[in-house]
């Protein structure tokens, strides 16, 4: 038997994101139909997000200090957060990463990209995870996950997740083998400077993360190859990769027509929450909040099909009630949602079983 439901509101439609006050039709989980209606109620309907970088086993490290460099943080296979996921056990690591899923979803994010360390355990771990979740959440996250050192050849794994060119020697072969069984390859690039970007290219990359230190020259390759780019704002900060907002060089990515998405990173020094780093783009980059609310709608479209709500597509939505709080008095729903909703302001969510 199908499933019906239908929403009301001001809904953020098509490509455009264009406000429109219309009650939308869903039947098993496909927009059937959007109807303009001007008696609605006053929710707004945002297409869900997807957060295009994370590591969600980081979520037993949270908290620890942000002393030292990078590589002492973070690179593999030496840095604390690796030091910590293995001392950690293996039910933890499950427990840490269905929580931070749920976290998200509250937080109308409906999928994400997630950066798996640990081989064909730590993806098997994430997978079981996203299945303790989907069996909890009748809307839940879907992590997109891409493993290393063996984990990216999983039949359900979506391909590789390469932490930079210059931690891994045989990342040629990684990418041609992924493009052999059609899977996605992504590359940390330009978090600390500009010298493993050039490299991670050549292999004509299904994503970039960080981008942090791109030169002109390398934004204007990535925008010939309209190559995607995931940029993580609050974590450059954190971690002591940029100290102003000339990095990440956003607006200039934007200008280039280079698709952008954005993510948060990792758990352990930012909560995954991509209404808080769309703030962090308006506050501190300057961001129209129209480009600011495609990009962390955008990543969806790395690893799967368009994300807007248009008739035919997936439902694929939360929804905003303004009225529990200040939000009533909004006249402008797009600026709100990047500039002042919280996941306490959610309802409901749309998002698509997997």
């Amino acid at each position: 038997m199908a499933t019906h439901c239908n929403y009301s509101g001001i809904a953020l439609l098509g490509p455009q994101l264009e406000p429109t006050q219309a009650t939308i039709y869903c039947t098993d989980g496909i927009i059937t139909a959007i109807e303009e209606d001007k008696n609605t109620s006053p929710h707004w309907i945002c297409p869900g997000l997807c957060n295009a970088h994370t590591h969600l086993a980081d979520t037993l490290a949270m908290d620890v200090p942000r002393t030292g460099s990078l590589e002492s943080l973070v690179t593999p296979p030496h840095g604390i957060k690796h030091r910590i996921l293995n001392a950690s056990s293996e039910s933890e690591l499950i427990r840490g990463m269905t929580s931070s899923l749920q976290t998200m979803s509250a937080a109308g994010i409906s999928s994400c990209i997630d950066f798996r360390e640990g081989g064909e355990k730590g993806a098997l771990q994430l997978m079981q995870a996203a299945e303790i979740d989907a069996q909890k959440n009748r809307h839940a996250c879907t992590p997109i996950i891409l493993g290393r050192n063996g984990g990216e050849q999983l039949p359900k794994s979506h391909g590789a997740g390469i932490s930079s060119t210059r931690d891994e020697p045989h990342y040629p072969e990684i990418a041609d083998e992924m493009r052999r069984l059609g899977k996605l390859i992504a590359f940390h690039a330009g978090e600390r400077d500009s010298c493993d970007i050039d490299s991670a290219i050549s292999c004509d990359p299904d994503l970039l993360v960080h981008m942090t230190h791109a030169t002109p020259g390398q934004i204007r390759i990535v925008s010939d190859r309209q190559i995607p780019v995931c940029i993580c704002p609050r974590s450059n900060f954190i971690l002591g990769v940029t100290k102003s907002a000339k990095h990440p060089p956003i607006q200039e990515l934007i200008d280039a027509n280079v698709p952008l998405s954005l993510g948060t990173d990792n758990v352990m020094f930012v909560q995954p929450d991509l209404l808080s780093e769309l703030k962090v783009l308006d506050t501190v980059y300057h961001i129209d909040p129209i480009d600011a609310l495609l990009m962390a709608v955008h990543g969806s479209f790395i690893h799967d099909s368009s994300p807007y709500i248009s008739v035919g597509n997936p439902a694929n939505f939360f929804v905003v009630d303004p009225t529990r709080s200040n939000l009533q008095f909004s006249k402008d729903p797009i600026s709100s949602i990047v500039r002042r909703v919280t996941a306490f302001d959610i309802i409901d969510r749309y998002f698509p079983r997997k």
